[in-house]
Order: structure tokens, then sequence, then C-alpha cells
């Protein structure tokens, strides 16, 4: 994928994370969104299987490019899709 695309959708979802923070007062209000119903459960849920999925792909290839895994996993799990987006942009490409 394209580091130019990639670094589109990083600035993009950033600015739709920071208005929406604005939106819900705070990272607590905003958190507090996915424990109000059965259908919020199932989106936040959807989005933990997604990052498992995402954490399982970056350690392997982490492993195969010699680059450390626990910090993409900590800035992964802290800061959501942030941390997939930034691992593919910085990565280098395979020979």
């Amino acid at each position: 994928m394209s580091k130019a695309l990639l670094i589109v959708v990083l600035v993009l979802f950033g600015a739709l994370s920071a208005y929406t923070l604005m939106h819900y007062g705070g990272l607590l209000t905003w958190l507090a969104f996915y424990t109000r119903d059965p259908a919020s459960w199932q989106i936040f849920a959807d989005l933990i299987i997604a990052m498992c999925l995402l954490l399982v792909f970056i350690k392997r290839d982490a492993e195969a490019t010699g680059r450390p895994f626990w910090p993409w996993a900590i800035f992964s799990i802290t800061c959501g899709s942030f941390g997939p987006l930034l691992y593919f942009i910085t990565r280098k490409k395979s020979a």
C-alpha cells in the first residue's frame, strides 16, 4: 500500500479523532459511549478483534524485518489505529 495514502488516512483519521474527542468533551466521556448498549458493545468487540488480528500481523512482520514488536503493540493498544498506521508508514520495503 502506498505510504502517501497511509499518511492521508492517518491525517484524516487524526482530524476525525480530534473532532470526536472535542464533541464528547474528552476521552472518558467518549469511552462511555462503548458501554451504553449491546450494539455499542458489539462495535467495541469488533474493534478489539480487528486490533488483535493486526497485532498478530505486526508481530510476524516485525520479527521478519528485525523491528521491535512491543513498543508498537503498546502504542497500538493505547492509541488504537494510530499504531498500525504509523507502523506501516515507517516500514521499510523488504528486498
